[in-house]
């Protein structure tokens, strides 16, 4: 991990689901600063485009904050199992993920979810509120139920046909338009390249674009908009104002289009509806404000967590 010595090894938890062995990596981190807030646990969940490992900024400085930080790949992502045939579907994927918990004795848990990871913080919360002693969500998806605003539904077989056709200059480009509001650093390479070798790495390849579009399947026809009002975990929502982000806007019409990923409204819209949330909003920045500016991101979280995160 970036500014540690030693990278956490990846682990494995191995499990049967829909018939099929699995193993979901994950790493496990341990607070390096025993004299703060001991005993706490932070779940790192990934976003669509994103890996575990692209929270190591975010993990190290957790880490020094006395959290232990537990960072999965969800099943069909990066260095998780990638199953040609599985039903995806946020329930399934909070399951998982709580089995994992399970399997590491951690009865209660921080969720903190980024981008499809903040929508899967969000259901996992709804399925485990007892377990789940805060939700922090940064730039979730499905604060709006994009079919219902009219974005098409588009077939599995289009899906990954769209997939196939991945590659650096189009994950750049829409990084770029979407994460980083039209900006670009170098530093930004890395998380493309990641991204890059899942699509062009043979054998699993095939199957990881497949799993992106079963995936994109899944948040584009399972909404979590319309159950925020059953959150009872005290809630943080950090939201880049000039994201855009939006499943489907892509193939929408442009008069659909026009009316998704509002997040200058969204995040006021939906802090509004959890009984007890916070929002923190950056002007500025777009759909990953962790990376984008990691050092402004980061005070607002450990702010929250030193104060209001602490009931």
């Amino acid at each position: 991990m970036e500014g540690t010595s030693i990278v956490p090894p990846i682990k494995y938890h191995n499990f049967t689901s829909q018939r099929v062995s699995l193993s979901m990596a994950y790493m496990d981190v341990p607070s390096t600063n025993t004299s703060y807030a001991s005993n706490k646990t932070i779940v790192l969940l990934h976003g669509k485009n994103f890996c575990g490992a692209t929270w190591e900024d975010t993990a190290h400085r957790l880490s020094q904050h006395g959290y232990r930080i537990v960072i999965p790949d969800q099943i069909g992502f990066c260095k998780s199992s990638k199953p040609p045939t599985y039903q995806f579907s946020l329930q399934q994927l909070a399951y998982n993920t709580h089995s994992l918990l399970q399997s590491l004795g951690i009865e209660s848990t921080y969720v903190l979810g980024h981008s499809m990871g903040g929508m899967l913080a969000t259901r996992f919360a709804l399925m485990y509120p007892e377990q789940t002693s805060h939700l922090i969500v940064t730039n979730p998806l499905g604060l709006e139920d994009w079919k219902a605003l009219g974005v098409p539904w588009r077939t599995l077989d289009a899906l990954y046909k769209d997939e196939m056709a991945t590659n650096y200059t189009s994950i750049r480009k829409y990084q770029q338009a979407t994460y980083y509001v039209n900006t670009w650093k170098p530093e930004y390479d890395v998380w493309v390249n990641m991204l890059v070798s899942l699509y062009q790495t043979a054998p699993e390849n095939t199957t990881f674009e497949y799993n992106m579009a079963q995936t994109t399947d899944m948040v584009l026809t399972q909404p979590i908009a319309y159950e925020f009002g059953l959150i009872q975990s005290k809630t943080l929502l950090l939201i880049g104002t000039k994201d855009n982000t939006a499943i489907g806007k892509a193939w929408s019409p442009p008069d659909v289009q026009a009316k998704l990923g509002k997040y200058n409204v969204l995040g006021k819209e939906t802090a509004a509806k959890i009984p007890n949330a916070d929002l923190i909003e950056f002007d500025d920045l777009g759909h990953s404000p962790q990376v984008q500016d990691s050092e402004r991101y980061h005070q607002a979280l450990l702010g929250w967590l030193d104060g209001s995160g602490h009931v």
